[in-house]
């Protein structure tokens, strides 16, 4: 069983840049695929971007593609979240995910798919 927990969100203007981090701890980060969803207030939790356990292989949702970056550190037990070129359409909660590298589908998308939750940290970006 893996804990984690995101930091980095903050208030931040249109254009601006965040890093997100998510740390894990239990077992190593390297025994799964993570993911970053994020849930606006009165929306459903939105997939936002997922990275396979030894970070070959990523995925994003088409409105960051571009954008945003995910990345790991597995000798840091860290997955990252860079945010580029942020917009107001991106203030948020984020929440950090993780679902065993073994028996998972590829790409994972849908919250269902994910077994380890953090419990989110704010991202406002202001216009």
């Amino acid at each position: 069983q893996v804990q984690v927990v995101e930091s980095g969100g903050g208030l931040v203007q249109a254009g601006g840049s965040l890093r997100l981090s998510c740390a894990a701890s239990g077992r190593t980060v390297s025994s799964y695929n993570m993911g970053w969803f994020r849930q606006a207030p009165g929306k459903e939790r939105e997939f936002v971007a997922t990275i396979s356990w030894s970070g070959g292989s990523t995925y994003y949702t088409d409105s960051v593609k571009g954008r945003f970056t995910i990345s790991r550190a597995n000798a840091r037990n860290t997955v990252y979240l860079q945010m580029n070129s942020l917009k107001p359409e991106d203030t948020a909660v984020y929440y950090c995910a993780a679902v065993g590298r073994y028996g998972g589908k590829w790409p994972a998308v849908a919250p269902t798919d994910y077994a380890y939750w953090g419990q989110g940290t704010q991202v406002t970006v202001s216009s």
